[in-house]
Order: structure tokens, then sequence, then C-alpha cells
């Protein structure tokens, strides 16, 4: 499987749904947009030895990358689901905790995590009922 070893690109999503590529590239084509705001370098992983692959699957994978603290996953029910949330899996903090995102927070998640600006904690907790971060509250 071919992983980034480094910081580059930005930010990558690993792909573990194959049932659908329309909306794989409905998906890519969203979260590009969001994240095209700040012109960050996305790779999108296409590996279907991934496929159906689980959170505990990854994480003997990828926690051995010191590049990155948390790995970003379309899974089936980023493909299932109206909102595209995107599963955010902890590498570092809590090795196999997970969130998901929205697309349209995806920048946001992910230059707080990358930046140490906030901890993986500080979105996990501040989900939506369903499991889904979808922006903190206004104040």
């Amino acid at each position: 499987m071919l992983l980034p070893e480094k910081d580059d690109p930005d930010v990558y999503f690993l792909r573990t749904d194959f049932s659908n590529a329309v909306r794989w590239e409905e998906i890519g084509h969203t979260i590009g947009e969001a994240l095209g705001e700040l012109q960050m370098k996305a790779q999108f992983i296409e590996d279907r030895s991934l496929d159906g692959a689980s959170p505990d699957d990854l994480l003997p994978i990828l926690e051995g990358n010191p590049f990155y603290s948390f790995a970003l996953i379309i899974d089936r029910a980023s493909m299932e689901s109206p909102e595209s949330p995107v599963l955010v899996l902890d590498l570092f903090e809590e090795p196999g905790r997970t969130f998901r995102v929205v697309p349209s927070n995806v920048p946001n998640v992910h230059a707080n995590l990358w930046l140490a600006n906030m901890d993986f904690q500080d979105f996990a907790d501040s989900v939506d009922p369903d499991g889904v971060f979808r922006g903190f509250p206004e104040r």
C-alpha cells in the first residue's frame, strides 16, 4: 500500500469502500473544494487491499508513520451518508479512537491537529449526538 512517508501531501484520505465509483468521485470533489480554499495538497489513496478494512485493521499499518498523528478514511458510512462524513482515526494520543467530520470541516480539523493547536479529543469530545463533528457551536 502506498502511504505518504513524510509531510507531503498536506493531507491524505484512505478509501476503504469500493462499492460506488461515482460516489467516490463526488466525495473527492466535495473534499477538494473544501481544501482548495486553503490550497492544501491532498492525496486520495485507493488500494483495493483496504476494501472493507476497519479502523482496527488499519491501525497497525498506519501507526508507524511519524509524520501523521491521525488518518482520514472514506469508508462505507462515508459513501452511504448524504453528508459524506469522513472517519478520523487517532494514531497518536489514543490510538484507535475515532470520530467523523463533514467534508466542510475537514480543513479545520486537519489544520488544528497538524499544527497541534488542538488535540484529537477536543474534536472527538465535540461531536454531535450522531458522532459527527460539524463545527464548534457559536458562542
